[in-house]
């Protein structure tokens, strides 16, 4: 038996932990709850409000009115799992008023959600996907 019948089982070895460490075979601690920069968390809510404004059927845009949770996991980038909560706007879908509309003031328009989400980004390819949303009436 020679040196040469060890690599092939190594060659496969290395192979499957390189797969492992590139695939999301591996986690890395779980989700915690770490205080997110505020450049990573704007840039995630930014990314959430506009993929749900542009999913929604909704007459007016809905912005984030109040973060209520964030936790992330390191994996081949990052994950974030957040709760917000967020309110219709007075701005009209298709407006060219600034990004910033202040939350509708009219007592019949008024409506608001409690949506958690789950975002996998790489930040510094400023890659983001949505992996999964839900909102509710709050």
């Amino acid at each position: 038996m020679g040196v040469g019948c060890w690599r092939s089982p190594l060659l496969l070895l290395a192979a499957l932990v390189l797969a492992a460490k590139l695939g999301h075979f591996q986690r890395w601690g779980g989700f915690q709850e770490k205080s997110m920069s505020q450049k990573n968390i704007n840039s995630t809510l930014k990314f959430f409000i506009e993929t749900y404004n542009n999913a929604s059927n909704d007459t007016y845009l809905f912005g984030v009115d109040k973060l209520l949770r964030s936790q992330m996991q390191l994996t081949t980038g990052v994950e974030y799992m957040v709760t917000v909560k967020i309110s219709r706007t007075k701005c009209k879908r298709n407006s060219t008023e600034s990004p910033s509309c202040p939350v509708q003031s009219k007592k019949d328009l008024q409506k608001s959600l409690i949506c958690d989400f789950l975002v996998y980004t790489v930040p510094w390819m400023n890659y983001y996907q949505l992996w999964n949303n839900s909102c509710l009436e709050a």
